[in-house]
């Protein structure tokens, strides 16, 4: 029993689950976190329900990509900074090399598979998101005021759709779990914990070395006469200082690259195209820009070095946050305010699932029906998750022929 703890505990263990669901995560960051619900909450019982709704709060606080922080955040806690490594690289290393190679080619990379099989990864992302609502409201919702605040937090979310709304809804639930009655959680403890194997010296050293570099980046860049370190540079702000995931990205990625002339506009849509069609956080489209550039720096190089400059405030924010986040949210005051944001967390899935998941993705009655027979391979036959996303691409390619 020892050998096994210790050999699920090991890096190379979370780099293969993070690879799996690196390969099999369509859907956009909404539905990764349902992906990383089913995976560790249900199946591996890595943390719990509270603890991770706590989590994803956190990370919904911080700027940059949320799901590729939250999975950051669990290969930290199961196997320290090499976990998080890990978990960042099996998560990112299929879209980003799908998408290198697309921008290598520029070949007819978004025909490679039929509409069919793209439109049904959409639709499984519909029963995804679905399942993560109802298995966390069940929990996380237990009377009547919390449910109130998920519904509220909801609408809000969807008639004033920005990210900052996000923040401020999260923060107005905070305040409303302070003045509601404490509610004790069916099956979660004040003891429940999440694991930080590192203390808060530590976090506060990898705080001052984000602001350092987000200070420090424009200033050197300036210095330099290198292409290299002004890619560094803009691909590390657009990773420091966006809200509200991948797609929020897109404009200021666009900003930097095209007017310096490093990527024209035309091949910036191909690859952004190309994003919607892989697995994976939509971050990587870093790494097809990367590659994608004009001048000295430019095909792999490129393209890892812009994948890692993006990728890397993201980690520096939860290595420096998770330290102080566990002490906080054991708190009980603290515990009440996370009743609250956890409530509207499930809002935000909620939301998030009418628009843009099932608007993008229910086009008409088949959409819907194969959306339904997903979810109930997923909740009452507990299909693993790939396998029903695997039979919803051939479904969708059925369905169109």
């Amino acid at each position: 029993m020892t050998d096994s703890v210790s050999e699920d505990r090991s890096p190379w263990s979370v780099f293969l689950v993070f690879l799996r669901l690196g390969l099999t995560s369509f859907g956009g960051p909404v539905a990764h976190l349902g992906y990383f619900r089913d995976e560790f909450v249900v199946r591996r019982r890595w943390l719990n329900e509270r603890s991770y709704a706590d989590l994803v709060a956190l990370c919904q606080f911080l700027p940059g990509p949320a799901s590729s922080q939250v999975g950051m955040a669990l290969g930290l806690s199961r196997a320290g900074y090499a976990g998080a490594l890990a978990a960042w690289v099996g998560f990112t290393l299929p879209s980003a090399l799908l998408l290198i190679v697309f921008a290598l080619g520029l070949t007819e990379f978004g025909d490679a598979l039929p509409a069919g099989v793209l439109h049904g990864l959409k639709v499984v992302a519909v029963a995804v998101v679905a399942q993560a609502v109802w298995g966390m409201a069940r929990t996380l919702c237990p009377d009547a005021a919390r449910v109130m605040i998920m519904a509220l937090s909801a609408c809000l979310v969807l008639l004033l759709p920005s990210a900052w709304m996000q923040v401020g809804v999260i923060v107005l639930a905070g305040v409303a779990g302070l003045a509601l009655p404490r509610s004790e959680i069916p099956g979660l403890r004040p003891q429940d914990t999440f694991a930080v194997p590192i203390g808060a010296r530590a976090g506060v050293r990898w705080l001052i070395l984000f602001f350092i570099l987000l200070a420090g980046l424009p200033f050197w860049a300036e210095a330099s006469s290198g292409q290299a370190w002004r890619m560094v540079d803009a691909f590390y702000r657009a990773g420091s200082l966006v809200f509200g995931g991948g797609h929020v990205v897109l404009p200021l990625l666009q900003a930097e690259v095209v007017p310096a002339g490093w990527v024209g506009n035309d091949t910036f849509l191909a690859g952004y195209g190309a994003a919607q069609a892989v697995p994976g956080p939509l971050f990587t489209f870093a790494a097809f820009l990367g590659a994608s550039a004009q001048g000295e720096v430019t095909g792999w190089t490129g393209g890892a070095l812009c994948l890692v400059a993006i990728f890397a405030p993201s980690f520096l924010l939860v290595a420096g946050a998770l330290p102080v986040w566990e002490r906080v949210r054991t708190n009980l005051r603290m515990r009440d305010a996370l009743s609250g944001i956890n409530a509207a967390v499930v809002g935000l899935l909620l939301a998030a699932l009418y628009h843009p998941v099932s608007t993008s993705a229910l086009l008409d009655a088949k959409d819907f029906a194969l959306a339904l027979l997903a979810l109930v391979a997923l909740v009452f036959w507990r299909l693993p998750s790939w396998l029903v996303v695997v039979g919803c691409g051939l479904g969708g390619w059925v369905l169109q022929a």
